[in-house]
C-alpha cells in the first residue's frame, strides 16, 4: 500500500516514487524494522513510498528459461517500473544476500527492453542487516555490486546495521541509527529530484 506524499504543491504535482523492498520473512525481523524507517525517511522527504517485504517476495525461483510470470512477480516488476528511486534491505546470511531478496531483484531482468531498463536513472538505498560487523559490511557490499550490475545509482551512504549491537525494534527516533536510516530514503528522495530537474519534468 503506497502512503501519500507530504510536502509543499510540486511535491504533490510532482510526486516522487520510492519503492522499499527487501527484510525477510521472519514477522518482526530486523531488516524489516529497517526497511520501513527507511521508507519514512523517504516519505518525510516528500516521497510516495511502497513498501515490498518478507513473505511478500516468496516468488518463484527466477528461471531465465521461464517466461511464465505469476501475479506477485508482475506487481513486484510494475511497482519497480514506475518507482523513481528505491531502497534495498537485505539480511546478511553467511555473509551475503539472503536468497529471497536476490531473487526478487533478479526479476529486475524483466525490464531490459523497457525505454528506462532495469534501473537505469534510478538511487537506489542500500542497507544490510546482520548479526555481526563482517556479514553486515560483505552483504551491504554486494547489494552495492548488484545495484551497479542493474545501471542504479547507489546512494552515497549505504547502512549497515549490526544486529548483535542494536535492536531496531526497541529503538527511539533519536537513536543515531534511525538517523542514518532515515538518511538513506532521503538521499533516494534527493536523487530522483536532481535527476527529475534535469529532465526537464520539474519546475
Amino acid at each position: 500500500m503506497a502512503d501519500a506524499p507530504t510536502g509543499d504543491s510540486k511535491a504533490t504535482a510532482y510526486p516522487i516514487r520510492v519503492l522499499a523492498l527487501g527484510g525477510s520473512t521472519r514477522a518482526e525481523s530486523s531488516g524489516g524494522h529497517a526497511l520501513r524507517l527507511a521508507a519514512e525517511g523517504a516519505r518525510v522527504a516528500g516521497a510516495q513510498t511502497e513498501i515490498l517485504s518478507g513473505r511478500a517476495l516468496m516468488f518463484p525461483l527466477y528461471d531465465t528459461e521461464t517466461p511464465e510470470r505469476d501475479d506477485a512477480v508482475r506487481a513486484m516488476v510494475d511497482a519497480v517500473r514506475r518507482a523513481d528511486g528505491l531502497i534495498v534491505v537485505s539480511p546478511g546470511y553467511h555473509g551475503g544476500i539472503s536468497g529471497l531478496v536476490k531473487n526478487a531483484l533478479d526479476y529486475i531482468e524483466d525490464l531490459r527492453d523497457d525505454p528506462r531498463p532495469y534501473l537505469e536513472g534510478r538511487a537506489v538505498g542500500c542497507i544490510a542487516v546482520a548479526h555481526g560487523w563482517q556479514a553486515a559490511v560483505t552483504t551491504l557490499h554486494q547489494i552495492r555490486q548488484v545495484v551497479h550490475a542493474l545501471r542504479g545509482w547507489p546512494t552515497p551512504f549505504g547502512a549497515a546495521v549490526n544486529s548483535s549491537l542494536v535492536r531496531l525494534s526497541d529503538v527511539t527516533p533519536d537513536d543515531p541509527v534511525v538517523d542514518q536510516l532515515h538518511l538513506v530514503g532521503r538521499q533516494v528522495v534527493e536523487f530522483a529530484r536532481m535527476r527529475r530537474a534535469a529532465e526537464g519534468l520539474m519546475p
